[in-house]
């Protein structure tokens, strides 16, 4: 993998010896056997892990998804000072609008997505429009991920992550910026509207994560909750939290419990590491049809991550034992909150719930999607995220001088 210098521009580039080990190891795996009719109440269903298998070894070719992604994505590494921590060298993608005047937006990815996830909608919303908002565009991969620098010191839980991104947009010259995010992205982003509001000023997620209201806090809330009966897609909603902290929990109890030793599986094995993550991408969206490439580069970006994928586990541990998850639920009252609600998200509460969690002044609910809204539905999470900050939305001022989108396009368009 190269490296490169602070605040200097970065492509990936995975070496020879690398991909020659990979394809060793693909060679000498030997796959579990399986139970007759098994589907995929077990996991991973073995003839799908083979057939991938058999592709990333023969056919996927990482160097032609290697070029493109260097081609589309301008990236870059810059490094971060963390208090108590050091410093890490963070790598990221930054695409600036041709708008002057664009909005500073950060994309923050979770697990087992990467940076990768902003590729769709960064031609979007760095579009020039007299419609819609245009923004620059940072995307970082998080302390431990794709082609950042890992902590290396225990504790380095979501502070620690939402001061690296907050620090990030400030020394590329964002002062104040909004921010975006799912998965680890919600917890993050929630993070830096509690801790750095100052330079946050307002964040839209596709995966809020409320509680029922207390007559307390929210009488209104809870007198709604209480009297109005829960709708079809509500109970819906409720069938597939169930699952996702039934069945589908397994895999965060091991990760905030004992990452290391789920760490040597993914670290030496390829076939371990892709039906592991392979078994999320599935079960975690709405339908959607996955093709084997994207499959295995989403893969390949953790095999070869510049940590190594045990690395990208350990935020689990931290964020538990730090007792780090009622932020979850903590109000944000001081900048404005947007969500977007999709079906087949891992967690989906009514409405109600998630107005619990602060100055919520946008909402949206769609009749299809999961968890991954970003790749799955990317044009209708943008569309979202310009209602918000576009002219006449509930954020539209939140950037001083930034969000009147109009202002600089004649020359523009």
């Amino acid at each position: 993998m190269a490296t490169s210098n602070t605040d200097q521009a970065f492509k990936i580039s995975v070496s020879e010896s690398q991909i020659h080990e990979l394809k060793v190891k693909l060679d000498l795996i030997r796959f579990p056997d399986e139970l007759e009719d098994a589907g995929w109440a077990y996991g991973s269903p073995l003839k799908d892990v083979q057939r991938l298998v058999a592709y990333w070894k023969s056919g996927y070719s990482w160097r032609e998804h290697e070029k493109h992604i260097n081609d589309t994505l301008p990236q870059f590494t810059k490094d971060i000072s963390v208090d108590g921590f050091g410093t890490l060298n963070i790598h990221f993608v930054h695409q600036k609008s041709s708008v002057q005047n664009a909005i500073p937006l950060l994309f923050v990815h979770g697990w087992p997505g990467s940076f990768l996830e902003v590729t769709k909608i960064l031609p979007l919303l760095t579009a020039a429009s007299k419609q819609y908002p245009s923004f620059h565009v940072v995307a970082l991969s998080l302390p431990g991920y794709g082609f950042s620098e890992a902590p290396k010191q225990k504790g380095f839980g979501l502070f620690q992550y939402a001061e690296v991104c907050n620090k990030l947009m400030i020394e590329l010259g964002y002062t104040e910026y909004v921010a975006q995010g799912g998965d680890w992205g919600y917890y993050i982003t929630r993070a830096l509207g509690h801790k750095f509001s100052k330079n946050c000023r307002a964040v839209h997620s596709n995966m809020p994560r409320g509680s029922p209201p207390k007559f307390i806090h929210n009488p209104v809330l809870f007198l709604q909750h209480a009297l109005v009966p829960y709708s079809e897609a509500e109970k819906a909603g409720f069938a597939r939290s169930a699952w996702f902290l039934g069945p589908g929990f397994g895999y965060r109890q091991q990760q905030s419990t004992q990452p290391q030793t789920l760490g040597y599986s993914l670290s030496d094995s390829p076939a371990g590491l892709l039906a592991w993550i392979y078994e999320k991408l599935r079960n975690w969206t709405d339908d959607y049809r996955w093709t084997d490439d994207e499959i295995l580069t989403w893969v390949s970006i953790y095999w070869f991550s510049r940590a190594g994928p045990a690395a990208t586990t350990r935020i689990y541990y931290e964020v538990e034992t730090a007792k780090e998850r009622d932020i979850i639920t903590k109000p944000i009252n001081n900048i404005p909150l947007g969500f977007s609600y999709f079906p087949r998200e891992l967690v989906v509460t009514p409405r109600s719930w998630a107005r619990t969690l602060g100055n919520v002044v946008f909402e949206s609910t769609h009749a299809s999607g999961g968890h991954f809204a970003a790749h799955e539905k990317p044009t209708i999470l943008v569309d979202d995220i310009r209602q918000m900050f576009g002219k006449g939305g509930p954020a539209n001022h939140v950037i001083p001088h930034k969000s009147g989108f109009d202002h600089g396009l004649k020359a523009k368009l």
